[in-house]
């Protein structure tokens, strides 16, 4: 259903003696293609001219910006429920009766205001209402996104579930566990169409990481194996390899799409220290965690931020219904609140 508003000149005469003749001119009984309502508006403090030519040209924005707010809790109201028909009132009545009974408001808009302040006043209530539209659905949206994650994390597989949901306590009473200062066990989970290349080429992932180099005794055969001064004689990196520790893999678990291992690393290493002015300078460490991670990430294997906790596994269980329960509060909350303020948005519509 639509409706157009028509405004036409009372002849000096009773404006209901207007109102009469154009419903008797737009009389059709025979193909009766639509109905005649009051639309009334009080008498408005224009003020001048060049005043009320300024505010014509704006009209058409503000009408534009208001409508869309309108729509916004429509869509938001429409998406909440699926779709499904929602019943959005203005003042108790549908949209279509409050038309067609339109009276103009008073209280909340005084005729007496300059036309200017009056669009203003409309105008900045309707932006307030799409503000707080903006942060409950913002809200809303970054909650369900949270829940959406934790119940991927529940059900997906090795790559991303809660590892706590996944392994039992006879699965880690059998998984050796290393986490010293030079050593860490990870957890690794590979798509199990990888596992031959995985198994095969894990002791050479990061595989210039590692510097394995020592001092170089090369240059004087007759001190192999005393003590030479560190620094710049020596090359740690002049020979690398891979932090992984070999002989470590261990395959912990597997489902219909992915495995799991335990690998163990070097986490660092230290630079070469050396002595200045007769005063050893330790060497800076070397962390290899990330970059090894990310050696592991370029060949499509997830290294599982991982620490074994039993009670973890119920704890996920209730944060997964609490979030369930927050979502569906914020979801019954924001449904509220588009009923509570679509017609307060409709109403500031239609005084514009």
């Amino acid at each position: 259903m639509s409706y157009t508003i028509a405004a036409i000149s009372n002849a000096g005469g009773a404006p209901e003696q207007a109102y009469r003749k154009m419903q008797s001119a737009a009389a059709c009984p025979e193909r009766p293609f639509a109905e005649m309502f009051k639309f009334e508006v009080p008498s408005l403090t224009v003020g001048t001219l060049d005043t009320l030519m300024n505010l014509s040209d704006e009209m058409g924005k503000t009408d534009s910006i208001v409508e869309q707010i309108v729509r916004k809790i429509e869509k938001t109201a429409a998406d909440l429920s699926d779709r499904n028909k929602v019943d959005l009132s203005v003042g108790g009545v549908p949209a279509t009766r409050y038309i067609q009974q339109f009276a103009w408001d008073s209280a909340k808009y005084p005729s007496r205001r300059p036309l200017k302040e009056l669009v203003s006043l409309i105008t900045g209530g309707a932006v307030a209402i799409e503000e707080e539209l903006k942060q409950l659905v913002s809200s809303y949206g970054d909650k369900t996104a949270a829940l959406q994650e934790a119940k991927r994390k529940k059900s997906g597989n090795l790559l991303v579930a809660d590892l706590n949901d996944v392994l039992t306590e006879d699965i880690m009473r059998k998984v050796s566990v290393i986490d010293s200062e030079y050593l860490k066990t990870v957890f690794i989970a590979v798509p199990k169409a990888m596992k031959e290349n995985f198994e095969n080429g894990l002791e050479k992932l990061g595989k210039d990481l590692v510097g394995y180099g020592g001092p170089d005794w090369s240059r004087d055969s007759t001190k192999l194996g005393e003590p030479v001064s560190f620094g710049s004689h020596v090359d740690r990196h002049k020979v690398r390899g891979s932090p992984v520790v070999p002989g470590s893999l261990q395959l912990v678990h597997h489902d219909e799409d992915s495995l799991l291992y335990t690998v163990t690393i070097l986490k660092g290493q230290y630079e070469s220290g050396y002595y200045e002015n007769d005063e050893f300078q330790a060497g800076a460490k070397i962390d290899f965690e990330q970059e090894f991670a990310q050696a592991c990430k370029e060949k499509r294997y997830v290294v599982r931020d991982f620490k074994y906790d039993p009670s973890q596994a119920s704890k996920s269980a209730m944060q997964l219904e609490q979030l369930r329960v927050e979502v569906d509060g914020m979801k019954s909350a924001l449904m509220r609140w588009c009923k509570n303020h679509y017609g307060d948005g409709y109403v500031a519509w239609m005084h514009i």
